[in-house]
């Protein structure tokens, strides 16, 4: 199974989606946006784009096309951005050599390490995608009330 979020830039979810693992990361964003299309539906034109942050695995152009037979106008209302990704020559300049964090990357990876904290998320036992999703959302629906406890 693998999971696939839209979080704001503190980390909480937009959007959840689990789908099986031989799916593509790109397939998988697609359903996951085609699922909750009537968010981007209902949003004002006038406000800025929403930009998704993406990471070099996907490919925009393909994930652009297959949004806009679903919904045509949504490219006036979201922009994929592919995260940066430090070539060698620059690693080297800053004297770095192997992983080397992106900052903007992290919003995600705290995200997922949020969900691993959750002891029924670390292996997945559920039989269908449907409770996958929903342990995903409980989850994330647990972290902000015990946010919302201590303010």
């Amino acid at each position: 199974m693998k999971r696939h979020l839209a979080v704001d830039i503190l980390g909480f979810p937009f959007f959840t989606h689990c789908t099986k693992a031989s799916l593509s990361d790109d397939r998988g964003l697609i359903e996951m946006l085609s699922q909750n299309i009537d968010y981007f539906k209902s949003k004002p034109a006038e406000l800025p784009k929403t930009t998704i942050l993406l990471d070099n695995g996907y490919h925009p152009e393909k994930i652009t096309q297959a949004l806009e037979e679903i919904y045509p106008q949504i490219m006036a209302k979201i922009q994929f951005e592919l995260s940066a990704k430090p070539s060698k020559a620059e690693k080297l300049a800053k004297g770095q050599s192997g992983f080397v964090p992106v900052a903007a990357r992290w919003v995600i990876e705290r995200s997922n390490a949020w969900v691993e904290r959750c002891k029924s998320l670390v292996k997945n036992f559920e039989r269908t995608l449907a409770r996958s999703n929903a342990k995903l959302k409980l989850c994330f629906i647990r972290l902000m009330l015990k946010r919302l406890a201590t303010a």
